[in-house]
């Protein structure tokens, strides 16, 4: 086949891109063509995006990709991360800036909200694991200060269905990201009518769209902006995971006992299992795991863990203070500090939004006991290594969830180059551990469009293109006993 072009709009929560997929038929070549930097606002004692800022620089990604590839840009589709929302009016008039999922109007908000309907009954009817900054809280937050933005809205979008609104004047609400909202039913497949009603929210849902769905052609204003007149709009799984969990370059089917697992690695890491059917039962309930949506009719059965959060605002407040550091840098710094030598919960409160993540870290160890870590390098392997302990904890739940045994780790996403956390998720799980692709989210993407436009069969074909366009790196085990020990520590830590 002669090479296709598709493009990938893959907005983080620290960053987007828009980057290129040039696909000869067997394999796919990946190139960045704008990169931009994201993140909070704040304003009024609130947290937002900047939305049109965000616009601004997808436009100008669309622009160059016209540049470059002209007339061979087939198609387009965006995904962004999960939760987060806007609403327009009924004149199609956008309703204010989306909230930051960090905004603190939902802090504290589950004993208010499960007077309403129960932690029990909401987790029967969603099967999502239960965090302040689920859609359902911070509408209820809405609906709670009486709103006049609610009061108002006509349609609610996701943050990639904005984007897609905004590219094609289409509304609806794609599956994948709907599904993080707390207010879908995995088994039904649609809103959760019943808790819509409960926490008394107005009837401003579309339709959930499936994954591959084509919008059809851009907006006019958007073809004169961008020059690009011929391309479709393709929903790809629009929460960043899904996209990210489709590039997985797995040479098996997950099947209903899956023997590997991901882990999405970013700002957060998403890890779990692509599962058939959703996993809705007690025990998933105790150990807050979540039922989201995935491609091709799977459900990702995975659970939400603190991520790279802790490194990034680290490396923040470092560079705050005048002291600079590299990615690289920071690794080597951590490899010369003393292994397992202090631990923290990674997903504590306290590391949510701290005015200080490196103070935060030491004061967490010293509240529980243990030496606090001084230096930069210090600092930052007790965050990687207690990362890699809830790999640890977790793993062992999703072989408990699924009755199967899981000997492979696929570490996908910019985590993937952190080669001092891949050796340490190997050695603390004591399984082989693949990492790669970095640009995860952004293949999956792709993929989707191809296999939405007929250019690749299936989930499992556009796999093997996968593995046939991106190295990876493999990790094995090594000293699992000092891990052993040092997990027992770890366990004694949490909810402390």
């Amino acid at each position: 086949m002669a090479t296709k072009t598709y493009l990938a709009v893959d907005v983080g929560a620290s960053s987007g891109r828009v980057l290129g997929g040039v696909f000869d038929g067997e394999r796919i070549r990946l190139e960045e063509l704008h990169r931009f930097e994201n993140g909070p606002t704040h304003a009024a004692g609130g947290m937002y995006w900047d939305l049109l800022l965000l616009w601004k620089n997808i436009k100008e990604g669309l622009k160059a990709a016209q540049a470059k590839y002209g007339d061979d840009i087939v198609s387009m589709g965006v995904d962004t991360w999960g939760v987060d929302f806007a609403f327009l009016g009924d004149d199609g008039e956008l309703l204010g800036n989306p909230r930051h999922y960090r905004d603190p109007r939902t802090k504290g908000i589950f004993h208010d909200a499960f007077e309403i309907a129960s932690r029990e009954e909401i987790f029967a009817e969603t099967g999502l694991q239960f965090m302040e900054f689920n859609s359902l809280y911070q509408l209820y937050a809405m609906r709670r200060a009486d709103s006049s933005i609610l009061d108002a809205a006509e349609d609610f979008l996701m943050m990639p269905d904005i984007f897609h609104w905004l590219l094609t004047g289409e509304k609806g609400n794609e599956v994948t990201n709907s599904t993080t909202t707390q207010l879908y039913n995995p088994v039904t497949k649609g809103w959760s009518k019943k808790l819509i009603d409960k926490f008394g929210l107005p009837n401003v849902f579309h339709e959930i769209l499936p994954t591959g769905t084509n919008l059809g052609k851009l907006r006019a204003d958007v073809i004169a902006a961008t020059g690009i007149r011929s391309a479709e709009v393709i929903l790809p799984g629009t929460h960043d995971t899904a996209s990210a969990v489709a590039a997985v370059p797995a040479a098996q089917s997950s099947g209903k006992t899956p023997n590997w697992c991901y882990i999405s690695s970013g700002t957060w890491s998403l890890m779990g299992v692509e599962s058939s059917h959703p996993v809705i039962n007690a025990k998933c309930a105790e150990y807050n795991f979540t039922n989201e949506g995935g491609i091709g009719g799977t459900t990702r059965l995975l659970k939400n863990i603190g991520g790279l959060w802790l490194v990034q605002e680290c490396r923040r407040i470092w560079k705050d203070a005048g002291r600079e550091f590299s990615w690289s840098e920071l690794v080597r710094m951590s490899e010369a500090a003393t292994p397992l030598a202090s631990l923290i919960d990674p997903d504590h409160a306290s590391f949510s939004a701290p005015a200080d993540m490196p103070q935060a870290i030491r004061d967490f160890c010293t509240r529980t006991g243990q030496k606090a870590p001084q230096s930069e390098g210090e600092v930052i392997r007790c965050a990687l290594e207690s990362l890699a302990m809830r790999y640890r904890q977790v793993h062992g739940w999703l072989q408990e969830l699924t009755g199967g045994e899981i000997d492979t780790i696929h570490i996908v996403g910019g985590g993937a180059q952190n080669t001092l956390l891949s050796q340490f998720a190997a050695d603390a799980c004591k399984c082989r551990v693949v990492a790669g692709p970095t640009e995860a989210t952004a293949v999956g993407n792709l993929m989707t469009q191809a296999v939405s436009l007929g250019d690749i069969g299936n989930l499992w074909e556009s796999r093997e293109v996968v593995r046939k366009s991106f190295s990876v790196t493999e990790y094995r085990p090594r000293n699992t006993t000092a891990w052993d020990e040092a997990f027992g520590r770890f366990l004694n830590l949490l909810n402390k």
